[in-house]
């Protein structure tokens, strides 16, 4: 089953369940979806990895919303945010551990022959092609970071 074909799913189940949190956020993942899928110069359909970044996108924008919020003394419009953000997290793969992330890493470090902080760019291309959709970018950039100085 797709990526769209889940989230129609769990729209219906919502629906049915009249889960307003949960109905908004996978509408708001369909919307995206459907947006860069009408990009001009966009293949009709999307390839799993375009999908992932999607749906991490949209957490991530939820997760900086609310921490602004929180920032500012609004939890009651952070609470919504992160809701969705869970929402939407269950259709990502399950994210890899700090150590894990750190493994990968090293071995990019060796296999490049990276010495240091002008060889991030490099690693962080590499680890983030291979990590797609089970690390965030930040994580990544803070363990490369720590290996290269």
């Amino acid at each position: 089953m797709s990526l769209q074909d889940q989230i129609m799913a769990a729209m219906k189940e919502a629906m049915k369940a009249k889960n307003q949190t949960v109905l908004t956020a996978l509408r708001a993942v369909k919307s995206a979806i459907l947006m860069a899928k009408t990009e001009s110069g966009a293949a009709s359909e999307l390839t799993e990895e375009q999908e992932l970044k999607i749906l991490q996108k949209q957490v991530k924008q939820r997760k900086d919303s609310a921490a602004i919020f929180i920032e500012q003394g609004r939890e009651d419009l952070a609470k919504p945010e992160l809701a969705e953000a869970e929402v939407i997290s269950q259709f990502l793969p399950e994210a890899m551990s700090d150590e894990d992330v750190e493994k990968v890493v090293v071995q990019v470090i060796e296999n490049l022959g990276a010495s240091g902080m002008k060889d991030m760019g490099k690693v962080m291309g590499v680890v983030s092609k291979q990590l797609a959709g089970q690390a965030d970018g930040k994580t990544i950039s803070t363990i490369v970071k720590s290996k290269l100085m």
